[in-house]
């Protein structure tokens, strides 16, 4: 036993945290580029995301209070994300064209560009839940659990989410999509 090891507390409940692993990051890797394509829209921005993330996970021991790596990879992604990647201040808006780009296609399908752009463009509450579900592998359980929320609204998220991709690869304008409509009200009788 390792004196960082030692030094961990045990948790109320009778859980206990326990230190993470970083040989077991490499077992994580796949899914959390999936997670950051979605979230960032493009593949190169995704290897840099991952890439931080890491690098900010390894800065210093990490404590699992719940035992769930890809939880915790996850949060530690949403937040470099957030916190980094979001702002587009300090990324030039233009990027060389790459084999990603070009090329023809049948109607009727996505490429896997499109659809990351279409998640990515989702409300971050509603992405949150599309990335851990559908991109990720999570059951409904774990992703609440990573996401700090309960099941119920994970499959509220989810739902919504999945009808903002479909809306944005059928290029439906999506700000109509979120309105809902205003509720018509006769004026007072004294005005009539």
């Amino acid at each position: 036993m390792t004196f960082f090891e030692s030094e961990i507390p045990s948790l109320a409940g009778g859980r206990s945290a326990r230190p993470l692993d970083p040989e077991s990051l490499c077992l994580h890797v796949d899914r959390l580029y999936r997670a950051a394509w979605a979230l960032c829209g493009s593949r190169h921005d995704a290897e840099d995301l991952v890439q931080e993330t890491f690098l900010n996970v390894l800065k210093r021991p990490r404590v699992l209070r719940d035992g769930n790596e890809i939880g915790y990879l996850l949060r530690a992604l949403r937040n470099t994300y957030a916190s980094g990647y979001r702002s587009s201040a300090h990324r030039r808006g233009d990027r060389a064209l790459s084999e990603d780009d070009a090329g023809p296609r049948d109607e009727g399908e996505f490429e896997a560009r499109e659809i990351m752009e279409a998640i990515a463009s989702a409300p971050a509450a509603y992405r949150d839940a599309v990335i851990a579900v559908d991109m990720v592998g999570l059951s409904y359980r774990e992703a609440a659990r990573a996401l700090r929320t309960r099941e119920a609204t994970i499959t509220t998220r989810l739902h919504r989410g999945r009808q903002h991709v479909a809306r944005a690869l059928k290029g439906e304008p999506q700000a109509a999509a979120h309105r809902r409509p205003l509720a018509v009200q006769s004026p007072p009788s004294h005005l009539r």
